[in-house]
């Protein structure tokens, strides 16, 4: 009942993981947004965060065989905030890795490790979010499913790799080797894979190992169709396309709407770039397609004579 209480007392003052939550409660929708990394312990008055660090140190793992026949009784896994977070999911949020790490080890192969929040956020997407790769390798171990999604159809490894948060994403690949083919195939709502996270936020070394590990360099992200090598040229970011390059990524690989990483060096200012993949890229795909070639003539589209030829104006 004091474990409730103070639960209880903690809503609202968990802070928000990302934007879209805040504006969902003041009934806005929005595109999914990076996670806010706070973790609300300034929320909370000093003497909460000490009594709920106390309640939760009060479940010490008693490795009596008795007592693991009645896990699935234990009454605290039934309680829940109002942002629909569990004590574990609580103990990562505020740091408390102790005792993250007793509960996690008091529900071992329990489906208590994969309940979701109202974000639909397991433990193991709040471990990624806050950098605590122990509580990650422990909450592998102990059977978290690494596949499971939040509301941004983000999996861990998708957030590890926007992150760009290396120990977790090394946890996470070794630790889930089964799983990696069903999570490099596995799009968020925004249409990216893993692939594409980590070349948008231009971590060289995350994409270097998912290709290693097995992701496809050339997956076409879901909303138009550009692979790692197309979205390396929108960011301008050499080292990424030289990278790319050099691991075997399709310089000819097309888009939805038929345009080559080349093809998207227009405009842009780094002629290096341009140079580049215009030396590698076939020479029939070297031109705009002919739609775009026409639109960019010096002639305009209509007259000016002709933009409102079904008005008829009538003096009275």
């Amino acid at each position: 009942a004091r474990l409730k209480i103070k639960m209880e007392a903690i809503n609202g003052n968990r802070g928000y993981y990302n934007m879209e939550d805040r504006d969902l409660k003041h009934g806005k929708h929005l595109q999914c947004q990076d996670e806010r990394l706070d973790s609300g312990l300034d929320s909370l008055k000093e003497e909460e965060y000490q009594e709920i660090l106390q309640d939760m140190e009060n479940l010490r793992v008693n490795p009596t065989e008795a007592n693991r026949n009645d896990f699935h009784n234990d009454p605290w896994k039934l309680q829940r905030t109002e942002d629909g977070d569990t004590l574990l999911h609580l103990a990562v949020i505020h740091e408390a890795a102790d005792c993250a790490l007793q509960i996690i080890e008091r529900c071992r192969g329990d489906p208590f490790l994969n309940v979701q929040n109202n974000q639909r956020q397991t433990a193991l997407h709040l471990a990624v979010i806050m950098e605590q790769p122990q509580v990650v390798e422990r909450l592998l171990t102990a059977g978290c499913d690494p596949r499971l999604t939040d509301d941004c159809g983000n999996t861990a490894l998708h957030i590890a790799c926007k992150k760009g948060s290396l120990h977790c994403f090394s946890v996470l690949t070794q630790g889930s080797t089964q799983h990696l083919p069903y999570i490099f195939n596995t799009t968020n709502y925004n249409g990216h894979y893993c692939l594409h996270l980590a070349s948008i936020h231009g971590y060289l070394s995350l994409v270097e190992n998912l290709i290693q590990l097995g992701a496809d360099i050339n997956v076409q992200e879901q909303c138009n169709g550009r692979t790692a090598l197309h979205l390396a040229v929108d960011l301008q970011n050499l080292p990424l396309v030289q990278l790319l390059v050099a691991k075997g990524a399709d310089v000819n690989s097309l888009t939805y709407g038929g345009h080559t990483p080349y093809h998207l060096t227009y405009g842009r200012q780094n002629a290096e770039i341009q140079r580049h993949l215009y030396a590698l890229t076939a020479q029939d795909l070297r031109e705009l397609p002919e739609s775009e070639a026409e639109e960019s003539d010096d002639e305009p589209l209509y007259e000016e004579d002709d933009m409102y030829d079904d008005i008829q104006l009538v003096r009275q």
